[in-house]
């Protein structure tokens, strides 16, 4: 075999689109489910290639990789991976920025739908014996409602696609795209606080950086409307979780639907799951068959063209490719 490659943690079955692929470049895959960085170091330090989904890659396991080429992480999001010390150590990172644009946005818009439409609440009502409409009050209707975008990438701007039919004002907060770029998509371009003040539901929709940790907290909850509702399907740290807590027991928020949890499983003595204004769902927004034979195939294919000299299609760390001469 030419190549090592390492899975280092795997949610999706058997690896068939992996093996098909790296075996044409004479790679030989390895299978494993690792929970810490030690595990990950001990498995894929003479790795020529990585694919991983959640496993820790700090600084301290890249600058150990022995010949390591090509990380490729099987999501949109990278910040499991330390993207300055893989290019300090000239190691390509590669993501797959769009399998699961249409998967998070249907996902995004079903949690709008349940939160503002209170399904979950009339179907615990009735389960409890109580057939009766009013236990909703007060619905408002969605047509005059004013939903704002915390960030609008792709996955934004196939919200907006959605939404723009119901009628709803969309406004949206993201320093990176160009005020008129927003405009032509329909959408406000408006300051956070403006955001926060003004919008009857919220959606979060921006990756996890050291900018975005926990850049909705107190203050931020204290400023939207008290019977809002918050949807996260983006990354849990990017709410502070206890001040979230802290605004759904005093009112300040109405509702919030979230997909991601800044500790993921919750533990059984988490206290959002005492809270019965919040929906839950188990970071699935991502899913559907098509979406995960799809991240299995991009994420592949980028690191089999780094282990043979070619330039993959997605790299998060560009000027690492002129670095490992790739045509």
């Amino acid at each position: 075999m030419r190549f090592k490659v390492v899975i280092t943690d795997y949610i999706y079955g058997e690896p068939d689109e992996e093996t098909k692929i790296l075996g044409e470049i004479g790679a030989r895959l390895e299978l494993h489910q690792c929970k810490t960085e030690n595990d990950v170091f001990e498995v894929s330090k003479d790795a020529d290639g990585i694919l991983s989904t959640y496993a820790p890659m700090p600084r301290r396991v890249i600058e150990g990789l022995e010949k390591c080429r090509a990380i490729a992480r099987y999501g949109i999001g990278f910040d499991t991976i330390d993207v300055d010390a893989a290019t300090e150590k000239g190691i390509a990172v590669m993501n797959v920025p769009t399998y699961c644009v249409d998967e998070v946005a249907d996902h995004t818009l079903a949690l709008i739908l349940a939160a503002s439409r209170k399904v979950l609440l009339f179907d615990r009502s009735i389960r409890n014996g109580s057939w009766n409409w009013r236990n909703g009050m007060p619905i408002q209707r969605l047509r005059t409602q004013t939903l704002g975008l915390v960030a609008v990438g792709r996955i934004g701007r196939a919200l907006v696609e959605r939404i723009r039919p119901i009628g709803m004002r969309i406004i949206a907060f993201d320093p990176y795209i160009p005020d008129d770029r927003m405009r032509e998509m329909g959408v406000e371009p408006v300051s956070l606080d403006k955001l926060l003040e003004e919008s009857d539901i919220i959606s979060v929709h921006t990756p996890l950086t050291k900018e975005t940790r926990h850049m909705l907290g107190h203050e931020q909850f204290k400023k939207m409307k008290s019977g809002a509702i918050l949807v996260n399907t983006s990354r849990g740290p990017v709410l502070s979780v206890p001040d979230l807590v802290r605004a759904l027991e005093e009112k300040h928020i109405g509702l919030a639907a979230l997909d991601v949890l800044e500790k993921e499983p919750p533990t059984e003595d988490d206290p959002i799951l005492k809270l019965d204004n919040v929906i839950l769902t188990p970071h699935t927004a991502f899913y559907s068959e098509g979406s995960v034979k799809e991240s299995k195939i991009t994420a592949s294919r980028d690191v089999a063209k780094v282990l043979t000299g070619k330039r993959p299609v997605n790299c998060v760390n560009p000027k690492v490719l002129e670095k490992l001469k790739l045509k």
